[in-house]
């Protein structure tokens, strides 16, 4: 019988992560012929209960690593074995489950490199074929409908299994130039699959089995191991969603009185002054999501160039976009403002301008987001200068100043530490 719990902690979630979650959940239950069970409420009383009412043995979940989760399985575990009834993990939605990367010593790696190496080294098993099942649910066991429907202003990415492997198939065929095009925003260089693997239409090992030798395919799997990596760390340290990682920097000053929530509203709606954030932040507010280079852009700028906290912009990707995924973002963000597992973070502030002119040289990327400058030719839209329309803004901020109080602060929240 297969069933979905509407967890009313999904109420916390951005909107449009529910909308495509129930779009998702849409298609599964028409590929199980509309057999897949919707009951609403705390799963751990909801499990228990059901498991009761059709006198299950076995309730089998898909592992969670994540802190919520964690938590969630683990009562609802307790709550079953009161009734004798087995809570049974089974795989997870990582090639190496979380926790099974370790040293030589058996502690984990906090530097993505050499984890890459012995994931890579550990390897994973090849996908199973497609399984043939009978099920039994709706509407024979009482079905309380699906969750209910989240307006969104935004298009969202097809849902469901077969989307996602049409895009992947789509994909496949241009990965060999993954290594050279991943980091342009203004070209269809990427996967896009980043929504497809946080809810599950895809498993990575999937992915990884088509994947050969080639320079571009060995790039993709790396992002892969990204994603991998991050979900250890946050399996180790779940603590780490909300606080710094690396704890010698938590006498850093941020800014967070009015002045920096007002600079937070500029950031979080693209009106910067510096296009390529701006581009970035609208393309988030607009779609659902945003190209990595850029997310790594406009975290810089959040961090190092108005000195504000990372958690402030962690949260706001997590309500907009669509593939949100805690550890990866949470994560993320703390490569970018250097307080997690970067082995060199002390030195790296983004300048939004020279990255512009670097990954976005004809200045397409910029003009599709932000239509005030869409009448400025090439790569001068990264500096329109004099040719700046009067609906745009200045820059809010010199980055090379706001470059030196950064390091400032950094050099005085290490030296603090010692």
């Amino acid at each position: 019988m297969p069933l979905f719990v509407v967890d009313p902690a999904f109420d916390r979630s951005g909107a449009p992560r529910r909308a495509f979650m129930a779009a998702c959940l849409d298609s599964l239950d028409e590929s199980m012929g509309r057999a897949l069970v919707y009951r609403h409420g705390d799963p751990v009383k909801v499990v228990a209960a059901l498991a009761a009412e059709v006198g299950a043995d076995a309730v089998f979940v898909s592992r969670e690593y994540g802190p919520y989760g964690r938590r969630r399985d683990a009562a609802v575990a307790e709550a079953l074995r009161s009734n004798d009834v087995k809570f049974v993990g089974v795989g997870s939605a990582y090639a190496v489950q979380p926790g099974d990367v370790n040293k030589g010593d058996g502690t984990a790696y906090r530097v993505f490199t050499p984890f890459s190496k012995a994931w890579r080294a550990i390897g994973w098993d090849s996908p199973l074929g497609v399984p043939e099942v009978d099920w039994l649910g709706a509407p024979t066991i009482e079905c309380e409908g699906p969750p209910a429907a989240t307006n969104v202003d935004i298009v969202l990415p097809p849902a469901g299994e077969a989307a996602a492997l049409d895009r992947w198939n789509e994909f496949l065929p241009e990965a060999t130039h993954y290594h050279d095009r991943r980091d342009l925003p203004g070209v269809d260089g990427t996967s896009r699959l980043s929504a497809a693997l946080r809810w599950g239409l895809v498993h990575p090992r999937q992915l990884l089995a088509e994947l050969g030798p080639e320079r571009g395919h060995s790039v993709f799997a790396s992002e892969l191991g990204w994603r991998e990596f991050y979900a250890d760390v946050l399996f180790r340290t779940p603590e780490s969603a909300w606080t710094n990682l690396d704890h010698k920097l938590d006498t850093m000053v941020v800014d967070t009185d009015e002045s920096a929530r007002r600079k937070f509203e500029r950031w979080a709606t693209g009106t910067t002054g510096f296009p390529i954030v701006d581009a970035g932040m609208r393309q988030l507010l607009q779609s659902g999501w945003m190209h990595n280079r850029v997310r790594m852009l406009v975290a810089s700028f959040l961090v190092k160039d108005l000195h504000l906290p990372w958690q402030w912009g962690a949260r706001h990707f997590m309500r907009h976009l669509v593939d949100g995924d805690l550890a990866s973002n949470q994560h993320g963000w703390q490569w970018a403002a250097g307080t997690g597992t970067d082995a060199a973070p002390y030195f790296r502030v983004f300048n939004p301008t020279t990255q512009a002119y670097r990954f976005d040289a004809d200045g397409h990327f910029v003009r599709s987001w932000v239509p005030e400058l869409r009448g400025i030719d090439g790569a001068a839209v990264h500096e329109p200068g004099s040719r700046r329309p009067d609906d745009y803004p200045a820059p809010m901020v010199d980055h090379a100043v706001e470059r030196e109080e950064a390091l400032a602060r950094y050099r005085h929240a290490t030296a603090g530490s010692r």
